[in-house]
């Protein structure tokens, strides 16, 4: 009976990595460009026979070579990869995998949350973990006829965001406001959430939420076992919605209010597959055309690369007053150093 063991691979060992994208490419499985943790298992001559991978909460890029399947080996795996995020303080785990082996999942205690057809499944290992998030959700004590959902990160909070939120507000009776609470971004959720709230403090019919663990961003999501670029987002343009058609069949929510990006290929493409998605649920889902300040589009993206640049001259006309305060302040222009020493500031 072949002996295998199991150990961390540091991404300094050229040798070992390549073995692993070998291997990952023989399994069909490209490797994703978010990992923070990648171990393999190795038979008594030292070869790979399968690898597994983190980032943050997520399991990532199993595989195990066919000719060892059946061994358990993607037990072992995966016993191990959770043994190492209990470790660093992850106790709330969460698998993307394809839809056949899904049953392997469950099997190991993991719970469907939502799944995407023939291509995805989304999967935790806390039975309960999004019927709580439900349940933790604030609703209305009253009954409204026109109620929305605006999902932002504000990556800083922007005219743009107000005048998107602005239009929900004045267009229905309640407004649930989600923040992406995922620290993701430049600016860190705390910040993020004090701006919205600050710049949308003179609108009286909103309830703002956290998103927690479960609305997808384009730096979380898994595509390393999705071949094509439009079928990456198409796939997670339908997982995000499937999972906010859930929030919104809880909160009574009826319509949402997203923005257009006429720069973006990308936001182009999933907010079509929105509409399509959401209208299928008897949702509504209104693009609003973003907000221009002298013939210019507001942007998130473009005020950060303004800060890049040093240029907050250009960064006031895009941003609520409490925001440009913000910036001014002590923790403001921490948050500018870092952005200037950040390579990518313009997402796509």
């Amino acid at each position: 009976m072949s002996t295998y063991s199991i150990s961390k691979i540091y991404a300094t060992d050229k040798k070992k990595n390549r073995a692993v994208d070998s291997l990952l490419h023989q399994e069909g499985i490209n490797r994703d460009q978010n990992l923070d943790y990648t171990c393999g298992i190795f038979d008594e001559t030292d070869n790979l026979v399968g690898t597994g991978s983190c980032f943050k909460s997520s399991l990532r890029c199993l595989a195990v070579d066919h000719n060892h399947q059946g061994e358990g080996l993607m037990n072992k795996l995966v016993t191990h990869l959770m043994s190492f995020q209990f470790q660093r303080g992850n106790s709330h785990i969460f698998v993307y995998t394809k839809v056949k082996s899904a049953k392997f999942f469950q099997d190991l205690g993991f719970t469907e949350i939502a799944r995407v057809a023939d291509k995805l499944v989304f999967l935790e290992n806390e039975s309960s973990g999004f019927s709580d998030y439900l349940s933790q959700l604030t609703k209305s004590e009253q009954h409204y006829q026109r109620v929305a959902g605006v999902v932002i990160n504000a990556n800083p909070f922007s005219l743009g965001h107000q005048y998107l939120v602005r239009k929900a507000c004045e267009e229905n009776d309640l407004v649930h406001l989600f923040i992406v609470s995922q620290d993701s971004s430049l600016f860190p959720f705390s910040v993020r959430e004090r701006l919205v709230k600050e710049g949308t403090a003179q609108f009286d019919n909103i309830i703002y939420h956290e998103t927690g663990s479960y609305m997808i961003s384009s730096s979380t999501f898994p595509s390393y076992f999705l071949k094509d670029d439009e079928l990456v987002i198409k796939t997670q343009a339908s997982l995000d919605i499937q999972l906010f058609i859930k929030i919104a069949q809880t909160l009574g929510i009826n319509s949402r209010y997203v923005g257009e990006e006429p720069f973006s290929q990308v936001t182009g493409i999933y907010n079509e597959v929105m509409k399509t998605d959401l209208s299928k649920a008897n949702i509504d889902c209104h693009i609003v055309p973003r907000l221009a300040v002298k013939d210019n589009v507001v942007s998130a993206s473009k005020i950060r690369q303004a800060i890049k640049d040093s240029d907050l001259e250009a960064v006031r006309p895009m941003v609520p007053q409490s925001t440009f305060n913000f910036l001014e302040t002590d923790e403001g222009k921490q948050i500018i150093e870092r952005i200037q020493q950040s390579q990518h500031v313009i997402h796509y």
